[in-house]
């Protein structure tokens, strides 16, 4: 039986302060703007902003003819019938003649079809588009990519580049998805990893492979998971998508014609920048000779740090190292040099052999920081401030020279992003950077000339006695609103109306904002008699997973379920809560680091979803749970990735098949039928996180399609479900909650995306709202 104990929830709401500064290396005191205007159920219709999509017809060969699929829009469905909500029926015409009437689904296979057809569906009482397709021949359709040319670091290694992550907008207007590709460099790293990496590059295609432009993030913005996280949604309700990320000089963009890219534009530098001298020829990319020198003149500065000067750090280094007194302070160039090198030669090594200082080169630790927004068409800057909050220092205050490893840049330099309807209505995009200590969540608005900082949910840095030899995990900010914020990050974030009042939550981990960016609750719980805090209270922690959704139907509201790494330090290494409130509904107790998690209706004859943990050999049990905490044993599916794809509305899971050098080829598995679909030909991303480009409902009915990589990068993939479904529902697309979470699946570690109400094989179609548009 899993470990169940009560929960503390910190219930903050409605607090919030009226400053926007954030204050230099003390973390700032964080800001709320006033919420925004009266409620509207986010997940219920209204006039909540989401794209005007065409009809998003597909036809796909199959064996006995040509199966067919379309979007049934939010504005289309009403109440419920049978299998589905009521909508309208619908013509399907066979190359310009009507072969059927289609009234209980949006689904329909032609056994007289052939791969040269070309369909035709529309309402029978017209009022909505009409959808028009040619079929995929190879049941799947590729979308040409042009690859950017490889290159050289300054240290000589070469590079070439491979499709990433995706999102989809409708950056045209005409109703249908164009696709936004992030190229990643073959030395991509992870923030903790040492070395130089090639640019990032942001490329918009339409459906047919027509390149719209390029952002070329250039040498300021290193390249990897956690660094550039990418929003593509129509901010501006202007009709069509704009694209919205973090930049810095020398970063540019250039629209393309017939596919050929024209002349590159830099973003523009804000004033204050250009009069201090900042050029797009700066390059902050530090070698590990400048990284010393950068080590020196922070020794040089240590008597004058705010910190010291306080009373908080050690006065001198030498005593925060733990040695005799050296020199005296201020410190002369030669002194701090004798510190670096004892730091670097004696000191880092003793704390750990991975510590190699020497050889620390290719982060970017200064140098400005900006936000811009794109015209998701052309790439043209529409507008560029600077990013919030700023990094104020190397990782120093943010505990990245705490620990056993030193790793400057690592803490500081973990960045999240999402979109959030905040006032029910318009679409507000939310950067954030920071979880493992000091959180900083910023909200953005953009009115189509202007980017306007909503709100700013700071924990402030947490306490430390000594920045080289202290615990920064686990403990409260210094800023008293949002303290315990601090820690409770992960490497994804959620939004979803959590607490039914028509606006979006920010869901950050074991925290959660408010719409208007005041703490609503923190959840903290009783540590385990076998763990290091035994009878201490403690907030669950940092974790890699976190699912935000309707998971119980037996249960008002929504359920979120998370893993933990805090292992012998957390109170949970699993654990599901109630959204509304942070309550702990059940959990368990691992003692390790809870890697992957993962939540589905895999089991269509048990109600709810199901949950399921990597192992352990813990206290408590992990594996495969019920949605109401019963331990089903200790076998799970994939936690790679979910996926919408059975007629029944299970879910299945997609893995990968390793082909050896990290490579795996996409499968999609049904838990009971076993392997639906081997995608042969394409790859996942991102290692061992094994992560096709984007999952989404982005063609056909409500099922979701899975977009991958070929194996040379030189297309995307689509793949779409071809089993008849008799169950009818609007397009996943014109749910809020949904929506935005397909907007930030491509956020460090990707996360599915899931409905504001229950989707399952036990769907109760009265509760299903209406959808939105």
């Amino acid at each position: 039986m899993q470990h169940r104990r009560p929960a503390r929830t910190t219930l903050l709401a409605g607090v919030c302060t009226a400053s926007l500064a954030v204050a230099g290396l003390g973390g700032g005191a964080a800001a709320a703007a006033p919420p925004g205007s009266a409620a509207q159920t986010a997940g219920a219709g209204g006039d909540v902003q989401l794209e005007e999509l065409d009809r998003g017809l597909v036809a796909v060969a199959v064996e006995d003819g040509v199966h067919l699929s379309w979007r049934l829009l939010g504005e289309e469905s009403s109440g419920s019938a049978g299998h589905g909500v009521k909508g309208p029926a619908f013509h399907v015409l066979r190359d310009g003649e009507k072969i059927a009437t289609v009234t209980d689904s949006t689904d329909y296979r032609d056994a007289e079809g052939t791969a040269d057809s070309t369909y035709t569906v529309r309402p029978v009482r017209g009022g909505g588009p009409e959808g028009q397709a040619e079929v995929w021949a190879e049941g799947h359709h590729d979308i040409p990519l042009s690859k950017p040319a490889g290159g050289t670091t300054p240290v000589g290694e070469e590079y070439s580049y491979t499709a990433n992550d995706v999102s989809v907008g409708d950056v045209t207007g005409d109703g249908s998805y164009e696709y936004v590709v992030k190229w990643d460099p073959t030395n991509s790293k992870d923030v903790s990893q040492v070395g130089y990496t090639g640019p990032a590059y942001v490329d918009t295609y339409t459906a047919e492979g027509e390149l719209l432009n390029r952002i070329d993030l250039g040498p300021n913005i290193r390249a990897g998971a956690h660094y550039t996280q990418f929003l593509v949604q129509d901010f501006d309700d202007d009709g069509t998508s704009e694209i919205m990320l973090k930049t810095a000089p020398g970063t540019s963009s250039a629209a393309a014609e017939d596919g050929e890219l024209g002349e590159s534009s830099p973003i523009t530098l804000p004033a204050d920048d250009v009069a201090a001298g900042v050029t797009h020829d700066d390059d902050h990319r530090l070698s590990a000779e400048e990284y010393y020198d950068h080590l020196v003149a922070m020794f040089q500065d240590w008597d004058e740090h705010p910190e010291v000067v306080d009373g908080t750090w050690p006065a001198t280094l030498e005593e925060a190292f733990g040695i005799e007194q050296r020199h005296e302070y201020p410190l002369t160039r030669s002194a701090a040099e004798d510190l670096a090198d004892y730091f670097i030669d004696e000191y880092a090594p003793s704390r750990s052999e991975r510590n190699d200082l020497r050889s620390f080169e290719g982060f970017v630790l200064n140098g400005p920081e900006y936000l811009t927004v794109f015209d998701g068409a052309t790439g043209a800057e529409l507008d560029t401030v600077d990013y919030q909050p700023a990094r104020g220092d190397d990782g120093l205050m943010w505990g990245d020279y705490a620990m056993s490893r030193i790793e400057p840049g690592n803490r500081v330099d973990r960045f999240l992003s999402g979109v959030a309807y905040l006032d029910g209505q318009s679409p507000s995009a939310i950067f954030a950077r920071g979880y493992y200590t000091r959180a900083a969540v910023a909200a953005y608005d953009f009115d189509g000339e202007q980017i306007s900082t909503r709100w700013l949910a700071d924990s402030g840095h947490v306490e430390m006695d000594n920045p080289f030899d202290a615990s920064p995990h686990g403990k409260p900010g210094r800023n008293a609103a949002h303290a315990e914020l601090a820690g409770q990050g992960f490497h994804t974030l959620s939004t979803a109306d959590v607490d039914d009042d028509g606006r979006h939550e920010i869901v950050y981990g074991g925290a959660t904002l408010d719409d208007d960016g005041s703490l609503l609750y923190s959840t903290a719980a009783e540590g385990h008699p076998e763990s290091e805090i035994a009878g201490e209270t403690a907030p669950l922690g940092h974790g890699d997973a976190q699912h935000v959704g309707d998971f119980d139907p037996n249960r008002d509201g929504l359920e979120i379920f998370t893993v933990h790494e805090g292992s012998e330090w957390a109170p949970y290494g699993y654990v599901m809560r109630a959204a509304e409130d942070g309550e702990v509904l059940w959990g368990g107790y691992t003692g390790v680091d809870t890697g992957r998690g993962m939540v589905g209706d895999i089991d269509p004859d048990r109600p709810g979803f199901e949950a399921w943990t990597s192992g352990s050999e813990g206290p408590d049990p992990t594996g495969l749970f019920s949605v109401d905490g019963e331990h089903l044993g200790d076998a799970t599916p994939s936690t790679n990735m979910s996926i919408r794809w059975s007629p029944d509305m299970t879910t299945q899971l997609i893995t990968g098949v390793d082909t050896g050098d990290r490579r795996q080829t996409p499968e999609i598995v049904d838990w009971t039928d076993g392997t639906v679909l081997s995608a042969e030909g394409t790859l996942t991303n991102n290692g061992t996180k094994g992560n096709p480009s984007l999952v989404a409902d982005v063609l056909g009915d409500w099922r979701e399609e899975m977009i991958v990589r070929t194996e040379d990068s030189s297309a995307l993939r689509l793949y779409t479900s071809t089993e008849d479904s008799d169950r009818r529902l609007y397009t996943l697309m014109h749910d809020p909650q949904y929506r935005a979470g397909v907007a930030r699946q491509q956020t460090s570690y990707n996360q599915p995306a899931y409905t504001s109400f229950h989707l399952g094989s036990d769907i109760d179609w009265k509760q299903v709202p209406p959808g939105s548009e």
